[in-house]
């Protein structure tokens, strides 16, 4: 007798899913490791350094994203400490044969702390579906800087992202007050949208920076003398908010070297980036 069809249970793709939390304490004047977590695909690793700043490396070791991954992250700098965050490499967000994929990131900096969110770009494959958030509390005399870069394939290999879902939520609050939002949706026919003068006008290579301190209307001219025709800032409300694009991601990526160590008074970008 034949097996009802019906009744055949198809297994279900295996789902990669992390967590990861890290929290910084500041004693005898250094920054030092308060809180370590992590779960699933999510690592954290914690090079030495060799300053009052701690640098924390995200890693996701299932090596990749598709649809229905989930990625959480969450980074706290405790009173008067300097946390640097980044990633191992480049995210890589592959085709999706359903679902989406979703990367949060929750993160928080207390009185007179340092919080510099830096991972590296997130390349984004032809038919990939991805959902990322990020959210951030900073207290009122805390410092904030964040950067986000997105890769529309890779064109240095031919690839290039024709279809899918892209989705990039932002939530900031400074001092208990929400001072930034912005929602960005690309959706469907990536390649087509893209082409428009309001969006990308052809360019596959993407950032947003937003540095929140002291020094925001001070650094606004000397960014704009780095940036010339390839992208725009804006300071208001005490924040800086930098939009850059690019034709490739090697372009991109030589754009936000002295951007970043602008944005960090001098400092270089983590050692884990390189050109």
């Amino acid at each position: 007798m034949q097996p009802d069809q019906q009744s055949i249970q198809q297994p279900r793709p295996q789902r990669a899913r992390g967590r990861g939390r890290i929290v910084t304490k500041a004693l005898n004047g250094r920054s030092r490791l308060d809180e370590l977590f992590q779960e699933g695909c999510a690592k954290i690793r914690l090079p030495d350094t060799f300053s009052n700043e701690m640098e924390a490396i995200l890693i996701n070791s299932s090596g990749g994203l598709t649809g229905g991954d989930e990625l959480e992250w969450q980074a706290v700098a405790g009173a008067g400490t300097s946390l640097v965050v980044t990633t191992q490499a480049c995210e890589k967000v592959y085709k999706a044969a359903a679902g989406t994929a979703t990367v949060t990131a929750r993160v928080s900096a207390g009185p007179g702390a340092k919080l510099h969110w830096l991972p590296q770009e997130t390349i984004l494959f032809d038919r990939a579906s991805l959902t990322r958030r990020l959210e951030a509390d900073i207290d009122a005399s805390a410092e904030f800087i964040a950067v986000e870069a997105v890769l529309l394939g890779r064109q240095a290999m031919g690839e290039a992202m024709k279809e899918g879902l892209f989705r990039d939520r932002w939530r900031i609050r400074h001092g208990g007050k929400l001072i930034h939002a912005e929602e960005l949706r690309l959706d469907g026919d990536i390649a087509d949208l893209t082409k428009a003068a309001s969006v990308l006008s052809g360019q596959v290579a993407f950032a947003t920076l937003l540095y929140i301190g002291p020094l925001a209307e001070a650094l606004l001219p000397k960014l704009r003398d780095i940036l010339c025709a390839a992208g725009g800032a804006s300071e208001w409300q005490g924040k800086l908010v930098v939009r850059v694009s690019a034709s490739d991601g090697f372009t991109l990526r030589k754009m936000l070297f002295p951007i970043i160590s602008l944005l960090r008074n001098g400092a270089p970008v983590p050692k884990v980036w390189n050109l």
